[in-house]
């Protein structure tokens, strides 16, 4: 199959590609500046960006499927904005071509008002691609993804290695169902083999529930250190970002988004998607132990 593959420089694209060539498919690469992109052998790159309309013409071309990896929160301001745009132009772009299927990986959580901004973003994108031009839309959700590359567990390991005692918020005891990179990859690549996936949501996780404070401990484990984890009921999320905007590296246009979508506990209801795909689950520990190992 001819797939097409957005946001492929990405941290989930950029090890959905060479997967999707193992299984045996055609790839077509969409990136923004194809001289910064060293693309394995046998891919098709496509210089183009979703934000500008223009740049999109005869990107689908003799495509079948394609996956939805981009979002603009690296870029701060109004990244809801920018998304929503994206969208609208990937759809625009895709009418009246051979695209038939589209997969996305979008955010877990409970939906309603309660959602954090980050989160509303990406069920408007889903919402926005579901009512695509004559394409299939197959949504993944997960929460936190664990591998190297990730802002969401790089934000974690700064925190554990340079803070041995932490002042939290409640929401540390929220529940979590972080997953795997490799676990990720290998959904993605497998729902695009069952047609009965098509205008399908499931959500994903690994075989692990944490809280996000058991996290943080579990990954100071491993990296040799015991964090001290103390919460408080009076520190906000606001207060929390900044607080890590003094302590890690991870941008604020990245780390506010991700911290407000803290509060909303994130467990998957994912027995519809192993019903399907019953890959074995990487452990939170080993996905850890990989993740150093690889930024390493």
């Amino acid at each position: 199959m001819r797939v097409l593959v957005t946001g492929a420089t990405g941290f989930v694209g950029g090890r959905l590609v060479p997967a999707l060539l193992d299984a045996g498919h055609e790839v077509v690469a969409l990136v923004r500046d194809a001289d910064g992109y060293d693309a394995p052998a046998s891919v098709e790159v496509v210089e183009a960006d979703l934000l500008d309309s223009e740049s999109m013409e005869g990107v689908f071309e003799g495509v079948e499927a394609a996956y939805y990896l981009v979002h603009s929160m690296q870029t701060g301001g109004d990244f809801a904005e920018r998304d929503r745009l994206a969208a609208r132009n990937f759809v625009a772009a895709a009418r009246g071509s051979d695209l038939r299927r589209v997969v996305y990986l979008g955010g877990l959580g409970e939906t309603g008002d309660v959602l954090s901004e980050h989160l509303m973003s990406r069920r408007e994108v889903e919402t926005i691609l579901t009512e695509g031009a004559g394409f299939e839309l197959t949504t993944l959700r997960a929460a936190i993804v664990v591998g190297d590359g990730s802002a969401s567990f790089k934000m974690i390991r700064e925190l554990v290695g340079k803070l041995p005692v932490m002042i939290a918020p409640k929401w540390v005891h929220n529940e979590c169902q972080p997953i795997a990179i490799d676990d990720v990859v290998a959904y993605l690549v497998g729902v695009l083999d069952l047609p009965e996936t098509a205008g399908r949501t499931y959500e994903v996780g690994g075989p692990d529930v944490l809280t996000y404070g058991e996290m943080m401990q579990e990954t100071g484990r491993v990296m040799g250190y015991q964090p001290r984890i103390v919460s408080v009921p009076v520190l906000t999320p606001k207060l929390s970002a900044y607080w890590v905007d003094l302590v890690t590296d991870v941008p604020k246009s990245i780390a506010h988004p991700l911290i407000s979508g803290l509060k909303n506990p994130v467990v998957a209801d994912d027995a519809p998607i192993r019903e399907l795909l019953p890959i074995e689950l990487t452990s939170f520990e080993e996905a850890v132990e990989r993740a150093l190992a690889d930024e390493e």
